[in-house]
C-alpha cells in the first residue's frame, strides 16, 4: 500500500489521527444545487497545516528551532507553533499585516502565546527586516541551527503529507467526486490533493480556489510543488510514476480586494454554510466555498477541503 510505503519512509511524526472524517451534507447540497456535496474535515484534526508539518518536524532533535513566516492571522504559523511544542521544540515566526477579523485576532492572539517568538513586520514591505530578525533570534532559543519552513508550508516533503490526505478520501468514497474544491494560499495542499488524484487515476478536478496574490497562488507553482514531491517520492525507493499531464488543477479566482479581506460572495457563503452548522473563516473557507454558488463554475458531486480549524 502506498501510504504505508510512504510511512515507513519518511518516517513522520504524528500530530494528529488519521483519517480525517468525510461528512456528506445533503441538505446543503440541495441549498446549492449540487448533487451530493461532502466535506473533507481536515479542520477537525488540527488543520491541513498539520498534514505537511508531520513530515517537516520529522527527525529533529529536542530544542530544535523552526522558523517560519505569514500573515498575522496564518494558520500557518499557529499550526506550525503548536505542532512544535507538542514535539518539544522552538518556534520563531515573522508576520505580515492583513485585514483584521474576528478569525485573524483570534489566530495572532493563540499564536503569539504559543510561539517562542514572533517579530510583526509594519507592512508587507518590511517583512523580510522581520524574517532577519526572526532569523537572528532563533540562533538564541536552542543549541542546533534554525530550520527554515516555508510560507504556509508549501515545500515538497509536505506536499507529501497532503497526498496521504486524497489516498484517504479514496477509502472513504464508493467513487470518485467529479471536483475537489480547495482554498489556494502558496499551493501545497492543492498540489498533495492533485498528486492523489492523478496517482489514484481519477478524472477528478481538483478545482483550487485563489485566496493569495498570484505571486504565490497559481497553476504553475502548484503543478511545480506536486512535481517536486513525486520526484522525492521516487527518491526514496518507491514506485510512483506520474505523468505531469494527468495533474488536473484548475484554478478560481476568489481573492477580492486583497489577502485576508472578506468578499460578498464568501460572505454570502459563509452565512449559507453557517445556517447547515458548517463553519467557516473569512480569508480562506468562505471564498472557496463561495464558488459553488457561482454560475460560472459548473460543479455537481463535490468534495469541499474543509481546511481551517479554529483556535
Amino acid at each position: 500500500m502506498l501510504a504505508t510505503k510512504i510511512r515507513t519512509a519518511f518516517a513522520p511524526c504524528s500530530l494528529a489521527t488519521w483519517p480525517a472524517p468525510l461528512e456528506a451534507h445533503p441538505a446543503l447540497a440541495r441549498a446549492l444545487g449540487l448533487q451530493a456535496l461532502w466535506l473533507k474535515r481536515e479542520d477537525l484534526t488540527g488543520g491541513n497545516k498539520v498534514r505537511g508539518l508531520e513530515f517537516l518536524l520529522a527527525g529533529a532533535s529536542r530544542g530544535s528551532v523552526f522558523v517560519t513566516i505569514g500573515a498575522t492571522g496564518s494558520s500557518h504559523c499557529l499550526a506550525t507553533a503548536r505542532a512544535a511544542k507538542s514535539q518539544w521544540y522552538h518556534t520563531a515566526v515573522a508576520t505580515f499585516p492583513q485585514p483584521e477579523t474576528d478569525a485573524s485576532r483570534t489566530i495572532a492572539a493563540a499564536t503569539a502565546a504559543t510561539a517562542d517568538l514572533v517579530v510583526r513586520a509594519s507592512s508587507g514591505v518590511m517583512l523580510p527586516w522581520a524574517v532577519l530578525r526572526a532569523w537572528r533570534a532563533a540562533h538564541h532559543l536552542g543549541p542546533a541551527t534554525p530550520r527554515w519552513i516555508p510560507g504556509g508550508g508549501a515545500d515538497p516533503r509536505a506536499v507529501v503529507g497532503h497526498l496521504l490526505a486524497a489516498l484517504e478520501l479514496s477509502a472513504q468514497l464508493d467513487t470518485p467526486p467529479d471536483t475537489i474544491v480547495v482554498p489556494l494560499g502558496t499551493g501545497g495542499t492543492a498540489a498533495g490533493i492533485a498528486l492523489g488524484v492523478a496517482w489514484l487515476g481519477w478524472s477528478t478536478d481538483v478545482v483550487a480556489v485563489r485566496v493569495a496574490p498570484r505571486i504565490v497562488a497559481n497553476r504553475w507553482r502548484t503543478v511545480r510543488l506536486a512535481r517536486k514531491a513525486a520526484a522525492l517520492i521516487r527518491r526514496a525507493g518507491i514506485e510512483f510514476n506520474v505523468l505531469g499531464s494527468a495533474l488536473r488543477v484548475r484554478v478560481v479566482h476568489a481573492m477580492g480586494r486583497g489577502y485576508g479581506h472578506p468578499t460578498e460572495d464568501g460572505e454570502r457563503a459563509r452565512t449559507l454554510a453557517a445556517e447547515h452548522g458548517v463553519r467557516l473563516d473569512p480569508t480562506y473557507g468562505a471564498k472557496a466555498f463561495g464558488v459553488l454558488q457561482r454560475a460560472d463554475v459548473n460543479v455537481q458531486r463535490v468534495v469541499f477541503w474543509h481546511t481551517f480549524a479554529w483556535p
